[in-house]
This record gives structure tokens, C-alpha cells and sequence, in this order.
């Protein structure tokens, strides 16, 4: 390790930057963030600085930087297009044992400035050594997503109790397994779903309890998209890592399962046709029982809760029992399976509107309002309708429907299995007979169809089924 790291505190604090364009208005910038005090040399300001300068922001010192200027500055960055200049500046700093940083000169600095993740008051600093600012960035990228941006406000609401916890718990393991689980159930979540003041609330009765170290139970209810894991949310990637349970549906495909955490207990509640692992009513009650039991639970779907999920139906359990959930949306079908095909659900030339449908009732039926559905320029997709194919067709032709509409049946889309058929409603159940056309598959009717030939973008080699 060539440099230690060191968060420095420069508020109010003298600081000096030499440059006035672009690279050392990021400097600058960045030194507002933590409040310093700050003076520029340079003959000339770009545009940024000049702004800053005017709002009162900094002072500008017009013309070539001299020694003296390092006097009394708590840091000092060279960021000027002259490498001579670069120089002077780093070694008048240390001649004074001030701390320099020379932008994209590491061999010049006694400090280097790191890519960082701001979620005040928690700071992630990255850095390379200097050895390669892009790779700094690009890594910070990737953790961007996985600290929430409501980290900070997480921050100061557990600060503002460690007095508090102090004197509840002695130090050691009861003290921290308190925070683990602050810090990992329902408080975080609450200020990560912008509930601040209920999330205040569940920690004060939280210290309060005599079972201060039983962590309260909750339920997240998560969309987990139409199979390919790059399509989750980073919400729901958190919530998969932290999780103690899992009820997953049949629709979750195995990419996606193997995020969770990998110590979780997994139970299947999945649903095919007339053949359900567990009733509804009883996957309702699981989650209670779980939660009850102080676990948080991940109900995991595929696709978007919300969307022929019954996603409503198992929150109206949880929130008649009182237990704490919270809901994740994920890409639902139409949208991902139609996106990886090439069809636009909407389009201005061919449809102005876009209907979900479930291809099926809970009695089995197919009974729909087939005179709305109909409809010219708007496309139709149906959800479970894969058994119901020919009442489909029929219900739509016999209400108006030209028979030549365009028909895609996509099965497993968005994975490295994805298949797809396009028929119109004339030939659709022909096309049946001859192919092996299984669940999961998606119907999209309209003349949206016909552009999927065109657009068809993703092309994946079938993966193996092993």
C-alpha cells in the first residue's frame, strides 16, 4: 500500500487550487462539498469557476502562481495543462509539509484524490494509487449500486440513538448484534422507502423492548422479472442478499434464485396449471408465521408483483395481521418478453394502446370483454393464455378482429431459452399442433408483431437445459 487513507477534514479550512479550467473546477467543486475555504490561481476562470466566483464561492487570485502562495493553506491541488507549473506548485507545498495532490500525477502528490461514493454522512472512497483513476471510477460505479442512496439518512438516525444504546447495552456482542439488526431489518428498510419518522419510531420501540435483541419480522414482497437476473432492481438484489427465507414462485427463473443469500432457507410455493405446491391461502399464512418468528422473508415472483402476481392478495394478509412489508416492482412480463423480442407494445404508426390480460379465470374459464379487446391500434397481451388459445382467437375475430392480425408467442423470454413464434389469430392454433410450445409463454396480438422481425435484436444460442 503506497498511501495510507485518510479522510481529512477541511471545513472552513484554507485550501489552495492552481488552474482555472475544467479539471480544476471539479477539484473545486469537490472541496465545496466538504465546506473549505478556497482560493484559485490562475490567469483566467472557465466558465464553471466563473460562476462559482460570482455566487461568492471562492476567491480568485488573477495571475501565475509564486511560493508564497502555499502560506497558512490546509491543502494544496496543482491542476494546470503545464507540467512545469504542476511542479513548482508540488514541491513549494512540500518544501512546507503541505499536503499536494498534482491531478494525474501521482509521483508528485503526498495525497491523491480517490473516486468517491457520497451518501454524507457515510463516505466510500476508491482509489488505484494513482496507477489508474479510470478503474477507480469504473469500481466505483459498480458500488454505487450497492449502497442505497438513503445510507446517509440511515446514518444520522442511528447516530443520534448511540448514546442512548450506550446506556441500554454494555459493550460487546449484545451491544452489536442491537446494531446488526438495526441496521439490517425493518428501521433500514423505512429509511429506505422514505419513511423516516415510522422508521424513528420502530427504533425507539425497538431499545424500549425487554426483547430488545428479537429483531422484529418482515415481509418483501419482490418482483423478480421475466428471468434475466441483469433485469433486477437494485432493491431487490439487496433485499435477496439479506433475506433469512425465500418463498418463490414457479416464474423465478434459476439465474435469478441463485442471487439470494446463500444461507437462506428456500421454500417452493410455485403454481402450474391446476397443480399448485401450496393453496393461496396458505402461501397468505406462511409469510405470517415466518414473519411472526422475527425472519425477514423474501416473496419472490417472477415478473412484477403487482401484475397478476397476487401480490395484492398476500399484503391484505400481512397488513390484517400488522406485520411490516414492503413491495418491490419488478419488469413484468409484457414488458421484458416484448422488449427482447423486438416488439414495441406501442407504437405511433401501428397502436396507441397497450392492455394486459390473464388468458384465464380462476374457474378456468375464458371469459372476457372481448368487444373492448378487440379494438383497432392497440396491442393485447395476454398473460397465462397459452391453454386458452383457440377461445382467444375466437373471441377476438367474432368481435371484429381481422383473423390476418399479427400473433407472437414467446416462450421463456428474456433467458438464453428464448423462442419465438409469430402466427396471426387465423393460424395460431395450427401453429399449436406443430410446435412444442410450453408455460411459460407470453401472447402479444397487434400490428406491432409484424416488427419483430425487423428489430429483433437479441439472439441467443439455446442454453442447456441440464
Amino acid at each position: 500500500m503506497e498511501f495510507l487513507p485518510i479522510f481529512l477534514n477541511v471545513c472552513n479550512q484554507a485550501c489552495l487550487v492552481v488552474g482555472g479550467g475544467d479539471v480544476a473546477a471539479r477539484k473545486v467543486e469537490l472541496l465545496l462539498k466538504a465546506q473549505a475555504s478556497i482560493t484559485v490561481v490562475a490567469p483566467e476562470l472557465c466558465a464553471a469557476l466563473t460562476t462559482l466566483k460570482t455566487a461568492g464561492k471562492l476567491t480568485h487570485l488573477v495571475g501565475t502562481f509564486r511560493d508564497e502562495h502555499v502560506g497558512g493553506q490546509r491543502v494544496v491541488i496543482a491542476a494546470t495543462d503545464d507540467e512545469a507549473v504542476n511542479r513548482v506548485v508540488a514541491e513549494a507545498a512540500q518544501r512546507k509539509n503541505i499536503p499536494v495532490n498534482v491531478v494525474d500525477r501521482p509521483e508528485l502528490c503526498t495525497f491523491i484524490m480517490p473516486a468517491i461514493i457520497d451518501r454524507s454522512p457515510v463516505i466510500v472512497a476508491v482509489s488505484s494509487g494513482g496507477a489508474s483513476p479510470v478503474l477507480a471510477r469504473l469500481l466505483r460505479a459498480r458500488l454505487e449500486s450497492l449502497v442505497p442512496a438513503a445510507y446517509g439518512r440511515l446514518a444520522t438516525l442511528v447516530s443520534s440513538f448511540r448514546d442512548k444504546v450506550k446506556a441500554r447495552f454494555a459493550p460487546g456482542a449484545d451491544r452489536r448484534v442491537f446494531w446488526e439488526r438495526v441496521l439490517q431489518g425493518t428501521v433500514a428498510e423505512m429509511v429506505y422507502a422514505g419513511r423516516d419518522d415510522e422508521a424513528r419510531a420502530a427504533l425507539e420501540k425497538q431499545l424500549a423492548s425487554t426483547q430488545a435483541g428479537i429483531a422484529q419480522g418482515e415481509v418483501y414482497l419482490v418482483g423478480g422479472g421475466p428471468g434475466d437476473p441483469d433485469l433486477l432492481t437494485f432493491r431487490a438484489l439487496r433485499l435477496m442478499q439479506q433475506a433469512d427465507v425465500v418463498v418463490y414462485d414457479r416464474l423465478v427463473s434459476k439465474q435469478v434464485l441463485e442471487l439470494v443469500r446463500r444461507d437462506a432457507e428456500k421454500l417452493y410455493a410455485g403454481k402450474e396449471r391446476d397443480n399448485h405446491a401450496i393453496p393461496q391461502e396458505d402461501i397468505n399464512q406462511l409469510l405470517v408465521r415466518l414473519a411472526k418468528e422475527g425472519k425477514r422473508v423474501l416473496r419472490l415472483k417472477g415478473g412484477d408483483p403487482f401484475i397478476f402476481g397476487r401480490g395484492g392478495e398476500e399484503i391484505e394478509t400481512l397488513a390484517a395481521e400488522g406485520i411490516p412489508f414492503q413491495v418491490v416492482p419488478g419488469i413484468t412480463a409484457a414488458s421484458g418478453c416484448a422488449a427482447y423480442s423486438g416488439i414495441p407494445l406501442t407504437h405511433r404508426d401501428y397502436s396507441q394502446a397497450v392492455v394486459f390480460v390473464t388468458g384465464h379465470l380462476q374457474d378456468g374459464t375464458v371469459n372476457l370483454n372481448w368487444k373492448a379487446l378487440a379494438q383497432p391500434n392497440q396491442t393485447v397481451v395476454f398473460y397465462m393464455g397459452l391453454h386458452g388459445v383457440s377461445a382467444i382467437c375466437e373471441g377476438l375475430t367474432s368481435h371484429g378482429m381481422p383473423a390476418s392480425t399479427p400473433v407472437a408467442l414467446i416462450q421463456q423470454g428474456t433467458t438464453l431459452n428464448q423462442r419465438v413464434f409469430v402466427s396471426t389469430l387465423e393460424n395460431l392454433p395450427e401453429l399449436l399442433l406443430k410446435e412444442s410450445i410450453k408455460p411459460p409463454t407470453l401472447i402479444i396480438v397487434g400490428e406491432v408483431v409484424q416488427l419483430h422481425e425487423k428489430l429483433n435484436w437479441f439472439l441467443p444460442s439455446p442454453a442447456s437445459t441440464d
